[in-house]
């Protein structure tokens, strides 16, 4: 492959640490497109014959079609991706294939392949996110008046309902699904053509190749092109915080599917059981999911060390910009999966869930409200007055809407018998009716705004 300039081959520990045809194989579609597309502008440009361009692409689409096959054989000695497909190119064509490198290295190659390979990822993802959204917004909608009690510091607050709970993280995704496509708008150039680093003095066409490849543009700085690796940054930088959000709503299912919670049930489809303990039900895929978020945030991590202080253009530290965003893309897909699986078996104890909502004084702020509103104090003194009818409810181990009048009364005479209107789980979110709030009309328009939202998209 070297040519004149070696005398002899790599040392096996050489060949062992430079050769990545063992994950980089992967981008072996995207490889095969470029090159087509490069010889065909080879001959519209007349850098090559077009009799040769039609003979280079057949051969391509054959060597495809082995790939796809499980026909073609891999071999280390030729380090990538890249070369094993020219080398059964030479193969085929003998003598012709060699004019498919002409204007260009395996440095434009692959980082135009790689970009291939993180914009078709995105467009995946991106349909995975949509579809965990619709199944959110579709129990949300079921669900829009199931009261549950809603938390700051894992404690109870106030009443919240399910469906409100549940488009919360329709949201996140949506902003999830914003950063990938931010992500894709960027790395949509083309560096093909930008050649080892300094371009070529052939007659390139780079915007007919960019365009035969689907971007919307040739990079314009031939040593950033082949440098550069901001593009795989940014997408598992957004597939962290996208990992991180699914991991939240995996916490929650293991604490409401614990027993002593008891706020939700999965199916067997989505739990396993104990190798010793045959009464459990564990929720390994919402803890799997949970877990699964050190391999992402570490490839990101990763990457950004390889990337740090490299001197411009291209160095062989590159090559480990694959194995880690490869495993963590793969990693997010299955992740977005098992979450959405879960969203559509999960079934809430609706029961249970409006009595724990109703648990540790939850429409206490209901109470402070009511005072403002209907006694006009100021809000600092019915914060005041409302804790100190909490602690005489506390005392008795009482809720508020079991205390008597005259027992509040006694804290605040000018309480009247209508108070117990607001002290009930079902008034407060139905109270809650400001936009974004947790009322059950408002629930049900997020969810069917959020629902002919993705049916727009197609």
């Amino acid at each position: 492959m070297w040519g004149g300039r070696f005398e002899t081959g790599p040392d096996a520990i050489m060949e062992e640490i430079n050769a990545s045809i063992g994950f980089d194989q992967r981008l072996y579609a995207q490889d095969i497109a470029g090159s087509k597309a490069h010889a065909s502008m080879l001959a519209a440009q007349g850098i090559i014959d077009k009799a040769d361009a039609e003979k280079i692409v057949a051969g391509l689409d054959t060597i495809l079609s082995e790939i796809e096959s499980g026909g073609f054989t891999f071999q280390r000695a030729l380090e990538d991706i890249h070369m094993n497909v020219e080398s059964r190119l030479a193969t085929l064509l003998g003598p012709a294939a060699g004019r498919l490198h002409t204007a260009r290295s395996r440095n434009d190659q692959v980082a135009t392949d790689f970009r291939l390979y993180v914009r078709d990822t995105v467009d995946t993802l991106d349909a995975q996110l949509k579809d965990l959204q619709q199944a959110l917004a579709e129990k949300a909608l079921i669900h829009s008046g199931t009261v549950m009690p809603g938390f700051t510091h894992l404690q109870t607050a106030q009443p919240v309902t399910f469906g409100h709970h549940l488009l919360a993280y329709v949201e996140m995704i949506g902003r999830d699904r914003g950063r990938l496509a931010d992500a894709r708008k960027r790395l949509n150039e083309c560096p093909l053509g930008a050649a080892a680093l300094a371009g070529t003095s052939f007659p390139i066409d780079r915007f007919a190749t960019a365009s035969a490849l689907g971007f919307d543009r040739p990079t314009a700085n031939s040593l950033d092109s082949v440098s550069d690796r901001d593009f795989v940054l940014e997408t598992l930088a957004a597939a962290s915080i996208c990992a991180m959000h699914l991991t939240r709503f995996a916490e929650e299912i293991v604490i409401w599917t614990s027993p002593l919670v008891g706020l939700v049930k999965l199916s067997d489809r989505f739990t396993t059981g104990s190798s010793i303990m045959p009464q459990k039900r564990n929720p390994d895929a919402a803890e799997l999911v949970r877990g699964k978020i050190g391999r992402i945030a570490g490839a990101f991590s990763g990457l950004l060390m390889v990337m740090k202080g490299l001197a411009l253009a291209y160095a062989k530290d590159m090559q480990e910009d694959k194995e880690g965003a490869f495993d963590a893309f793969s990693t997010l897909s299955l992740m977005i999966a098992a979450t959405a699986g879960m969203v559509r078996d999960l079934v809430p104890d609706e029961k249970k869930m409006k009595a724990a909502a109703g648990a540790g004084y939850s429409t206490a702020t209901d109470l402070a409200d009511w005072l403002v509103r209907v006694l006009g104090l100021p809000f600092r003194e019915a914060h005041h007055v409302t804790g100190r009818i909490v602690a005489v409810a506390a005392a008795k181990d009482a809720p508020l809407h079991r205390l008597s009048l005259a027992e509040m009364q006694e804290v605040e005479p000018r309480i009247t018998q209508d108070v117990f209107g607001v002290l009930s789980v079902t008034k407060s979110v139905e109270s809650r009716v400001s936009y974004g709030g947790t009322a059950p009309k408002n629930v049900r328009a997020q969810a069917k705004r959020w629902l002919k939202q993705l049916a727009k998209e197609g």
